[in-house]
């Protein structure tokens, strides 16, 4: 006998092989489990798993099992709610995020740094911090005309300088030049390495140790040789500076000094 309402095939809907809907399991979804006719809400849903609770406060758990369950009387196949999206709480330089922050005013003071690569490495981790203090950060292309530069900006208490310096170690030109920068209102810091390059951890680009460049040439230049990159430092600058996420791609020698001007800058008062 054939019933001409329901047709020939009177397969249980949820015994059919046709694709089912993917329904997330979210808390309170009122469902009901095929196999064992159990209806109820979602009340948590992990890996593999849901639990549903009935009317009477009992609690049953089920697999997610394909075409596992009806709702609303169509078959449907739960699965598990994405994981909401994290919000970052720290900022590159590690310091806790203000989200939704506007960049502030920009302050009278300011913090100069060697090179356009210099600059460029202080942006990609500091760069939010500095937004939200309202810092610039400028580059000279090189610190031979300092003092004059210095005197130019004219640093006082509400507009105070800072500037970072590469190899600042004792007895080097830069070392020379820093020294004739005295005053209250500015700071000269400076790390120890030849080129900002150094101060990026081997292991953030993928090398074992920065080269050494034999006296007399083209730092630079020399790094692209001995590691074998096509000698276009911008380039290679490029390359470098997308292994940079966080501070902890950074050499604490370069951290520390640029910590210590954003405070310098932003002391009270500047």
């Amino acid at each position: 006998m054939r019933s001409r309402q329901y047709g020939p095939d009177l397969t249980p809907p949820w015994k059919k092989t046709a694709p089912a809907p993917e329904v997330p399991a979210e808390p309170d979804l009122v469902v009901e489990e095929v196999t064992t006719g159990f209806c109820g809400a979602v009340i948590r849903c992990e890996a593999g798993t849901v639990t549903l609770e009935d009317r009477f406060g009992k609690h049953r758990v089920f697999p997610l099992t394909p075409r596992g369950f009806l709702l609303e009387g169509r078959v449907v196949t739960l699965v598990r709610p994405a994981a909401p999206a994290r919000t970052a709480t720290r900022t590159a330089s590690g310091s806790l995020a203000v989200p939704g922050a506007r960049a502030r005013v920009a302050r009278a003071g300011r913090i100069y740094v060697e090179g356009r690569h210099d600059a460029e490495l202080v942006e990609r981790v500091w760069g939010d911090d500095l937004r939200i203090e309202g810092v610039v950060v400028e580059y000279l292309e090189g610190i031979d005309d300092l003092p004059a530069i210095v005197t130019d900006f004219a640093p006082a208490a509400d507009a105070r300088l800072g500037i970072l310096v590469d190899h600042l170690v004792p007895g080097s030109k830069e070392s020379r030049i820093a020294a004739q920068v005295t005053g209250a209102d500015v700071l000269v810091v400076g790390h120890p390495y030849i080129d900002v390059w150094e101060a990026v951890k081997p292991s953030s680009v993928g090398i074992a140790a920065w080269p050494k460049v034999p006296h007399g040439e083209d730092w630079k230049t020399g790094v692209c040789r001995a590691l074998r990159w096509p000698e276009n430092t911008g380039a290679a600058w490029q390359r470098i500076l997308a292994g940079v996420r966080s501070y902890k791609d950074l050499e604490p020698a370069l951290l520390g000094r640029v910590e210590e001007l954003i405070d310098f800058v932003t002391a009270p008062g500047a």
